[in-house]
C-alpha cells in the first residue's frame, strides 16, 4: 500500500485543462412549448413563478415531466447522482429526450462518482449528451481509497466541492433546491428517506439560473468525462437495461398542468444568489464576490420580527452566535429546525452543532431537532411508511415575507468551501407555506430542546413520546461515545 500511495502521489496531478467547446443555455426559450406555457401563465414579465415541492414523489414526477416535454435543451447540475431505481428511471427519460434531438448537458461533482466511470461513459456515448465532471480527482478512480491516495498532495482542492442542484428544461422551467438524484431524496428507499424541499421556477430567474450553470459548465474545473475516464466501457448491461421499460414514474401535478397549458404558481419578484466557480480555487478563503454566505447573513440581520431557519447541518460558529444575540437584543424571534443525532446522515457534523447548543439557547433561539421517525401529519412530505427520516431541506424565512431556498447549509463548509445556489423570493404566500411546514414538522416529528437549571439539556417530543434529559435521544451509545471522543479534535471548518 505504501508503494502504491507513493506512486499515485508522485504522478497524480491534473494536467492542463483539456480543450473543450464552450456553450451556453438555449437562447430562445419563448420559441419552445415550455417557454410559451410559462409566458402565457405570467401576470407580467418582471415576476417569476414558483411552487414548492415538499413531497419527494412530486419532485421526481416534476423532473420527469420536464424531461418528457423539453424540446431543445436539458441542463443538469448535481452534487450527487445515485445509481438506483429512481435515478435510472429519470435518466431513461433524459436519454429519450436526447433521442428526439434535445441537447443534454450534465455536470456532476466528481466526489461521488467512484466506480461509475463506465456507466457514465455509456450514458455520454449518445451524440446529444455531453457529460462533465467538476473538480475531478486525477487518478485512482476505481475506489475511494485510491482516489484519496492519489490526491494526498492536493487535499485543499479536493476538499472543496460543487454542491449545487439544478435541472433546467429549454431555459424556460427549472427545478432547484436541496435534492440530489437518488431514491432517498424522492422517498423511494425502504430504509431511510430525506425530508427535503425543492421549488419549481419559471420566468426571469430561470435565465439567471442558466447563466450560473453556464459559468460552471465553461469553468476550467469542469472536465469532459472522456478526458478523465480511460478505456473502452462495457455497455452491454446498460443496453440490456435500456431494452426493458424503466420503472414507472407516476404522473404528477406539473405534467397535468403542462398538458393543460396552465401552470398553478405563485408569482413574485425574486433573484438568484449563486457562488462563483472560482470559489473552489479560493482554498477556503473566498472573496465576498465569490460567495453568497455574506449576502444571506446580511439579509438575516435585517429581520425585524422573526427568522425561521431549516438546515440539516447547522454549525453556527462564533459569527452565528453573535447574530443570534443581535437578533435577540432587537426582539427578533429565531426558530431553528435541524437534525437530531439519531436522524442525521452525517454524525460528525453534529459535533459542530452540539458544541453551540447551550449558547444558542441562552441567546433565545428556539431549537427543534427532527426525530428519526416522523409523526402522523406528514402526507405533504411523501409516503415515508416505516422508513427512518433525515432532514435535508435548506430554507430561511425572514419576517414571513422573504424566502431563501436552495442548496446551502448553515455551516462553514457551505460558507467557505462548497459552491451553492439559492433563490431569494419576496413572497408572503410562499414564506407562509414554509413556516407552516416548519411548524407542522416541529409539532409532530421533532424534539424541542431546552436547557435545564443544572446545565443539562432536555428533549421534549410530541404528545405520547418520551422525554429525554442529559442524553441525545434515540442515538446508540456507540455513536454518542464516538462523537464525545472526536469532539475536541474536530474544528468547525472541517465539518
Amino acid at each position: 500500500m505504501l508503494a502504491i500511495a507513493t506512486a499515485l502521489a508522485g504522478c497524480a496531478r491534473l494536467p492542463p485543462p483539456p480543450e473543450k467547446p464552450a456553450s451556453i443555455a438555449w437562447t430562445q426559450p419563448e420559441a419552445t412549448e415550455l417557454g410559451r406555457i410559462a409566458a402565457a401563465t405570467a401576470p407580467n414579465a418582471r415576476f417569476s413563478g414558483f411552487r414548492l415541492l415538499s413531497s419527494g414523489e412530486d419532485a421526481l414526477a416534476s423532473l420527469a415531466a420536464l424531461a418528457d416535454r423539453a424540446s431543445r435543451s436539458l441542463d443538469l447540475q448535481y452534487y450527487l447522482m445515485r445509481d438506483d431505481a429512481s435515478t435510472r428511471a429519470l435518466l431513461a427519460r433524459v436519454r429519450t429526450a436526447a433521442e428526439r434531438g434535445v441537447r443534454v448537458r450534465m455536470l456532476l461533482d466528481d466526489l461521488n462518482t467512484t466506480g461509475a466511470d463506465d456507466a457514465l461513459l455509456c450514458l455520454a456515448r449518445h451524440p446529444n449528451i455531453d457529460l462533465r465532471l467538476y473538480n475531478p480527482f486525477p487518478a485512482g478512480r476505481g475506489s475511494t481509497l485510491t482516489r484519496m491516495l492519489a490526491s494526498a498532495h492536493d487535499l485543499r482542492r479536493i476538499n472543496q466541492r460543487m454542491h449545487n442542484k439544478l435541472f433546467v428544461a429549454d431555459n424556460a422551467i427549472a427545478i432547484t433546491g436541496g435534492r440530489n438524484l437518488g431514491n432517498a431524496y424522492f422517498v423511494q428507499s425502504v430504509s431511510s428517506n430525506f425530508v427535503d424541499l425543492d421549488v419549481i421556477a419559471v420566468g426571469p430567474v430561470v435565465r439567471e439560473l442558466s447563466a450560473s450553470f453556464d459559468r460552471f459548465w465553461n469553468s476550467e474545473l469542469a472536465w469532459p468525462l472522456q478526458a478523465l475516464a480511460a478505456g473502452e466501457p462495457d455497455c452491454s448491461a446498460q443496453q440490456r437495461a435500456a431494452a426493458v421499460p424503466p420503472a414507472g414514474i407516476p404522473v404528477g401535478a406539473l405534467a397535468r398542468e403542462l398538458d393543460d397549458a396552465r401552470l398553478q404558481l405563485v408569482w413574485a419578484p425574486a433573484a438568484v444568489l449563486a457562488d462563483a466557480p472560482s470559489k473552489i480555487a479560493s482554498e477556503g478563503d473566498p472573496e465576498r464576490s465569490e460567495t453568497i454566505a455574506d449576502d444571506i447573513a446580511t439579509l438575516t440581520g435585517l429581520a425585524r420580527q422573526e427568522v425561521v431557519l431549516v438546515s440539516p447541518y447547522f454549525v453556527p460558529g462564533r459569527r452565528g452566535i453573535a447574530l443570534a444575540r443581535e437578533l435577540q437584543a432587537r426582539g427578533v424571534r429565531l426558530r431553528v429546525l435541524t437534525n437530531s443525532l439519531a436522524a442525521t446522515d452525517a454524525p460528525i457534523v453534529h459535533i459542530g452543532y452540539a458544541r453551540y447548543r447551550h449558547e444558542l439557547l441562552e441567546s433565545g433561539v428556539e431549537l427543534y431537532e427532527l426525530r428519526n421517525q416522523l409523526g402522523a401529519a406528514r402526507s405533504h412530505l411523501g409516503s415515508f411508511g416505516s422508513s427512518l427520516a433525515s432532514l435535508h431541506a435548506k430554507a430561511l424565512v425572514i419576517d414571513r415575507r422573504l424566502l431563501l431556498i436552495g442548496s446551502m447549509n448553515m455551516d462553514p463548509r457551505s460558507a467557505h468551501l462548497n459552491t451553492e445556489t439559492a433563490l431569494a423570493i419576496r413572497s408572503p404566500a410562499l414564506a407562509g407555506q414554509v413556516v407552516r411546514l416548519f411548524e407542522d414538522v416541529a409539532a409532530t416529528s421533532s424534539y424541542r430542546v431546552e436547557a435545564l437549571a443544572d446545565g443539562r439539556l432536555r428533549w421534549t417530543g410530541p404528545p405520547g413520546t418520551p422525554t429525554f434529559e442529559g442524553s441525545e435521544p434515540d442515538a446508540g451509545i456507540g455513536t454518542r461515545l464516538l462523537l464525545l471522543l472526536l469532539g475536541p479534535f474536530a474544528p468547525d471548518e472541517l465539518l
